[in-house]
């Protein structure tokens, strides 16, 4: 352990001040404090609670419904993250459409998709697009690369979201925000710079290393000390206040900011990202005139509540009992960055 972690290690365990509540944004920032230890040496009353950092989980219930439409009504291949395929819709998953003779299959990248559909010109091939800042561009990439092709066998359902009004709907849920700086990568520091001076929220963008996270943790907890808003950048070997401007120029031609539903969160007016007109032929929901599909959350599922750190996956009365990675209830124990399958594997230890 270096000098500045062990000083860093300090600060934390020696914090003595008023009870604090510090939100972990990032899905693999609740992972990583959990797997390397980080929450044993936080003080009682130093809260750390996680947000909606994961993107499976706050995939809105309905989406999952339109995949299973596509698969089973149309007859669509559809391409996915693998995590997405246990997380439950209104009726089934799409481990469920599969059972139901559903072409359903795992990719690692939207241009695995690409290469598909390329290969097997009698498909309908449509790649599921979610995630935040970090996975659009490669989505953008697939579209753009499709339409070059002349690809009429590949279309994306899109669900892709941003993170900037996502912070502003959680204004007040915590006294800072642990930022993510893969997320910042591409972004920039822009928006949280605004939120800091037009609003006072206060943050730190952190990598994920035990030294970036511990560093990170402990600045935040001195800075909140004093009292005033803040924010700092605690990953600069990664993020710059610019971003990456290639990404952000790609995803501006190829989508356009829409409003979008997230689960726990609702409607959150721009917050998602929608394929332009000029892309319009890729839209899955133009492409099949998709009908207006609404999904219904599992009542006994509280992931809605986690993802907005109003009470953790414990205080759930199905966790670890009827829901668990096996056979999960709610998004947030499926995926491998929900703050419910970070309890059900850390929380004991």
């Amino acid at each position: 352990m270096n000098e500045q972690m062990i000083k860093a290690r300090d600060i934390i365990t020696g914090y003595k001040g008023r009870p604090l509540r510090i939100m972990e944004v990032c899905g693999t920032h609740t992972h990583e404090i959990f797997r390397l230890g980080i929450r044993k040496l936080v003080p009682e009353n130093v809260e750390i609670i996680s947000g909606p950092g994961c993107p499976v989980c706050v995939t809105a219930v309905g989406f999952i419904d339109e995949a299973v439409w596509l698969a089973l009504e149309k007859g669509c291949t559809v391409c996915t993250f693998g995590d997405l395929i246990k997380v439950p819709g209104t009726e089934m998953s799409l481990a469920g459409a599969r059972a139901k003779g559903a072409k359903v299959r795992p990719v690692y990248s939207p241009l695995d998709a690409v290469e598909l559909a390329r290969q097997n010109p009698g498909e309908q091939v449509v790649f599921l697009a979610v995630g935040f800042e970090t996975t659009t561009p490669s989505a953008c990439l697939a579209a753009k690369q499709a339409r070059d092709e002349g690809l009429k066998n590949f279309s994306l359902l899109t669900a892709n979201k941003t993170m900037p009004n996502a912070y502003n709907a959680l204004v007040g849920s915590a006294d800072a925000f642990i930022y993510p700086g893969h997320v910042n990568a591409i972004t920039g520091n822009s928006a949280c710079i605004k939120l800091c001076e037009e609003k006072g929220v206060s943050g730190v963008v952190a990598g994920f290393t035990a030294s970036e996270l511990v560093t990170a943790l402990a600045v935040c907890i001195r800075l909140l000390e004093k009292g005033e808003p803040f924010f700092r950048n605690c990953y600069p070997r990664v993020v710059k206040d610019e971003g990456n401007k290639a990404a952000i120029k790609l995803m501006n031609e190829v989508m356009q900011p829409c409003d979008s539903e997230w689960r726990g969160l609702g409607l959150i007016p721009m917050s998602g990202m929608e394929l332009r007109s000029e892309y319009a032929g890729f839209d899955s929901r133009k492409k099949y005139n998709m009908p207006k599909i609404t999904g219904r959350p599992n009542p006994a599922c509280r992931c809605g509540d986690v993802l907005q750190g109003k009470c953790k996956p414990s205080d759930c009365k199905v966790f670890g009992k009827v829901c668990t990675p096996l056979h999960p209830v709610g998004a947030c124990m499926v995926s491998d960055e929900g703050a419910c399958s970070a309890y059900y594997q850390y929380a004991g230890q």
